[in-house]
């Protein structure tokens, strides 16, 4: 294990050290790259909707994430029994509420797996926090109507209501615990217009609260390793294709001393 005394060198070490088993429920439109950009970082995926197994395979697990992109009956079923299961378990999971405030399902879906199972970390947009927190707002789906700049007062509630630990994408990422509010403004705009950036930051939050010693640390350091990832791709990049191709080239190449330089609080 390293002993870095830098918390970001020392969880990008200790993920690539403990290659940590991350069950994903995640949208059929991230699946694809979620596995691959879990796999570049150094831990392993895990796909599975089944909701007969879900309490074998999240025993297994070192973490979960639960996206619910993608929700049908049968889907939530899975999710509920596996966040039921890693909390009983004590696993660390993960909640990405994408959508939520965009239909009632999606809303109660989120606000139920919160109430009964107790995430570890909410990963989402600013628009989707304020839906959680209790805040009226218009959600466009995926796409956040407000800047997370807006909404952090929003992200500090819903961390104390839940227990939780609310990681906020946005310009600037925040990350609370309610008390203490750290921030990442790494990333490129590119980024957001590459389908399921978003939920890739979930399962990379996955991994990382597995293997760090402190999930409000861990939460913060995968959120800079998505950003400058990102940044350093979109310099090789022409566009959003090859963007892909050079974010996942970077997760797997990736000098943690190098981008550790490059972090901006």
């Amino acid at each position: 294990m390293s002993t870095s005394s830098d918390p970001f060198i020392r969880d990008c070490a200790a993920v690539r050290e403990k290659s940590p088993l991350v069950h994903c429920i995640t949208n059929y439109v991230a699946m694809g790259i979620n596995a691959n950009a879990l796999l570049a970082v150094g831990a392993s995926p895990l796909m599975s909707f089944c909701p007969e197994e879900m309490e074998e395979i999240v025993g297994i697990a070192s973490a979960l994430v639960v996206n619910i992109g993608c929700l049908d009956r049968h889907e939530i079923e899975g999710m509920k029994i596996a966040a039921a299961t890693a909390h009983r378990l004590g696993k660390p999971w993960v909640l990405d509420p994408v959508g939520a405030g965009a239909s009632r399902i999606r809303t109660q879906t989120s606000l139920d797996l919160i109430r009964d199972s107790h995430p570890s970390v909410i990963r989402g947009n600013a628009s989707e926090i304020m839906c959680l927190a209790g805040e009226q707002i218009t959600s466009r789906g995926v796409d956040t109507s407000v800047l997370s700049s807006d909404a952090v007062e929003a992200a500090k509630a819903l961390a104390i209501s839940s227990g939780a630990v609310v990681s906020m994408s946005g310009p600037v990422d925040y990350i609370t615990d309610g008390t203490t509010v750290l921030t990442i403004a790494n990333g490129h705009p590119l980024m957001s217009r590459i389908t399921a950036m978003g939920c890739t930051a979930s399962v990379i939050t996955g991994a990382f609260i597995a293997a760090g010693e402190d999930t409000l640390t861990a939460a913060r350091n995968a959120m800079a390793l998505m950003g400058i990832a990102g940044e350093r791709a979109a310099e090789r990049a022409s566009g959003t294709g090859s963007m892909e191709m050079h974010f996942i080239d970077e997760l797997s190449t990736f000098e943690p001393s190098d981008y550790a330089r490059s972090i901006r609080i």
